[in-house]
Formats: structure tokens, sequence, C-alpha cells
């Protein structure tokens, strides 16, 4: 089952990928841009979402961590350190691909038609707002397996992806693959977690 979510996400990427060099899914991407990003992008709302992406990993990582070695709770200090996997994994493959891609803003590329307050001119593809969103989303989900964890942990990640396009600062293509990258990097981080505490993940199943 995990294989074949692995699968699914490369193929997503991958798929994305090819649609954001072909003209026709450029020119949907800038029209479906222009539809979200209005010409003064002044909501004080929108910009907190998008920089709330920063926030809620510190609070999903740092906080998890204190508490757990404050109370001593080991699967808090397992959860943390997960969570700090998970992104640590989300930054690196969201700098190799907006290397290896090289997409150029879209404010950019198009200053007369998306509008920007506070202009960002380096690469363009994936979203990293949207990755580190989407791969705490995924870790806290996976972590607590309750819906009212899951459902407002997806909400607020697809609001940051929003709040980019809104901002100007990114097209739905970089937003839909910083969605795919940050779950994909949550799934990575969760097996990696369970490889580097086998013994601990061995006995809770044992007493399960």
């Amino acid at each position: 089952m995990v294989k074949g979510k692995y699968i699914f996400l490369l193929f997503s990427i991958l798929f994305i990928l090819l649609c954001s060099h072909s003209s026709f899914a450029q020119n949907l991407d800038v029209k479906i841009l222009k539809a979200i990003n209005p010409r003064h992008p002044t909501s004080l709302y929108w910009r907190n979402t998008s920089n709330s992406a920063y926030y809620a990993i510190g609070a999903a990582s740092f906080g998890t961590l204190i508490y757990g070695v404050i109370s001593n709770d080991k699967i808090a200090q397992h959860n943390a350190t997960e969570t700090f996997i998970s992104v640590g994994a989300s930054v690196l493959v969201t700098h190799l691909i907006k290397t290896g891609i090289n997409r150029t803003r879209p404010a950019d590329r198009y200053p007369d038609e998306i509008f920007v307050n506070d202009p960002t001119h380096n690469l363009s593809f994936p979203s990293g707002h949207t990755s580190l969103a989407f791969a705490t989303a995924t870790t806290l989900s996976m972590q607590y397996k309750k819906w009212y964890v899951t459902v407002p942990a997806y909400v607020w990640a697809s609001s940051v992806g929003y709040s980019r396009m809104y901002l100007g600062k990114h097209y739905p293509t970089d937003v839909l693959a910083g969605a795919a990258v940050g779950i994909g990097t949550a799934y990575a981080g969760r097996w990696f977690n369970r490889q580097l505490f086998k013994q601990h993940y061995q006995k809770m199943k044992k007493y399960d």
C-alpha cells in the first residue's frame, strides 16, 4: 500500500513536470493564476496564512520535542524526530527540483498580468511553502489518525497553497507539485523514522 502511494506521487510529480513545460498547460496555468491573483494582493489574512507554514513547523516539531523531553514521552520524541525528517526531506527535494527545473516566478515573467506586493525573484517550481505545509499536515495525520487532526491539517495546508497563488508567488502547477513533494517526503520520513527506531515500534506492536 505504501509503495503504491510512492508510485502514485512519483507519477503525479512527473505529470506536473510535463504539464508545466507544455504551452497549453502554461496558458491554463496563467489563466487560473490571473483569476486568483488580484491587482492588489494586500489581504493580511492570506499573507499570514502563507507565513504560517513556518510557524506550524516550529509548533509541530520543536513543541512536540520539548513536550516529549519534559514528560519523558518517547512517542512524542519519536514523532518530533519524524517531523524533522519529513520537513528536512521536503526542503531538500524542493530545492533539487527548483534547481533542475529553473522556472521563473510568474510575476517576473508576466509583470503586467501577475501582481505582487513584495517581489520574490528566486525559482518558482515547486512551491516551497506548500511542500512544507503538506509535509507537516501529512505527518500529523499519520501520527494522530484522528479526523479532527487530519481535516484541519489538510484544510490549512491547502489554504497555504492558495495563498501562494493569491499573492502572485506561484503558478497552480507549482502548488500542486509542492503538495505532491510534501506528501511524498512525509511518507518517506515516516518510513525512515520507523527504521531508525525499529526496536521501539516492534515493542509497541507486540503490546498492542
